[in-house]
């Protein structure tokens, strides 16, 4: 099977011929449905999910009830893949953001490839050490940049991982993903309106202007962005 015709995962197509055939008599197809769990924190992984659209959120939270997200993830991701190496138990929350279709293998046939192949093995380790930098880089934008550049680095993530410029979002979700207040979101998505970047409308965002929404975000999106090809690469 040549690569364009694998699902269309970036970490899958950018397996060898043979790394790959190592994979895919393990692989089904499921679908992500919104709001779904595909883990809990503190609670045993069934499965490695490769997303080919959609987006997951992982987040972090405390007993009160308090959340914040700390990577947003998708078709250039694999979720549940740095738990499968160690003991499979997930470190965080995995909730599906914007439903999609996903690849998905048990983990102990995970295992069994990443045991098998050496550079399937690499490339996953690789691509924890980008998960890394997601959470790390998203700690210290929460506490240090303000709401507007906070949120257009967010817009900008889930823009990436979209095959739509309207992205189904409440402003009460927005607020919890990047760690503020309701009416922080409100006032800062309002100017964002004003200036043309964005269009927000019953739960709804659309995205008018890329680059302006890009020269508005913090560097973080960038920088992350740019370890993630360092590390990972793209697909071809």
């Amino acid at each position: 099977m040549n690569a364009s015709a694998r699902p269309p995962n970036q970490l899958l197509q950018l397996l060898d011929t043979a790394d790959f055939d190592l994979l895919r008599p393990h692989l089904a197809t499921v679908e992500m449905v919104s709001k779904s769990v595909l883990g809990e924190a503190g609670a045993a992984l069934r499965y490695v999910h490769f997303p080919h659209g959609g987006s997951v959120s992982i987040t972090v939270g405390l007993s009160e009830g308090q959340m914040i997200e700390v990577a947003m993830l998708g078709r250039d991701s694999a979720i549940g893949g740095g738990a499968a190496l160690a003991d499979g138990i997930a470190p965080s929350d995995v909730v599906v953001l914007f439903p999609g279709a996903a690849s998905v293998l048990e983990i102990a046939a995970f295992r069994a490839v990443a045991a098998a192949s050496a550079p399937f093995r690499k490339l996953m380790i690789r691509h924890e050490q980008v998960l890394l930098a997601h959470a790390q880089q998203s700690l210290l934008c929460n506490t240090i940049h303000p709401v507007e550049a906070r949120l257009a680095r967010w817009l900008l993530r889930a823009s990436d991982l979209s095959d739509s410029g309207i992205l189904p979002l409440t402003q009460e979700a927005l607020a919890q993903m990047i760690g503020v207040r309701r009416n922080a979101i409100s006032l800062v998505a309002h100017e964002l309106q004003r200036a043309g970047i964005i269009h927000y409308s019953r739960g709804h965002i659309e995205i008018l202007d890329l680059r302006a929404l890009q020269t508005t975000a913090c560097e973080c999106y960038a920088t992350v962005k740019a370890y993630h090809v360092r590390l990972v690469g793209t697909a071809p």
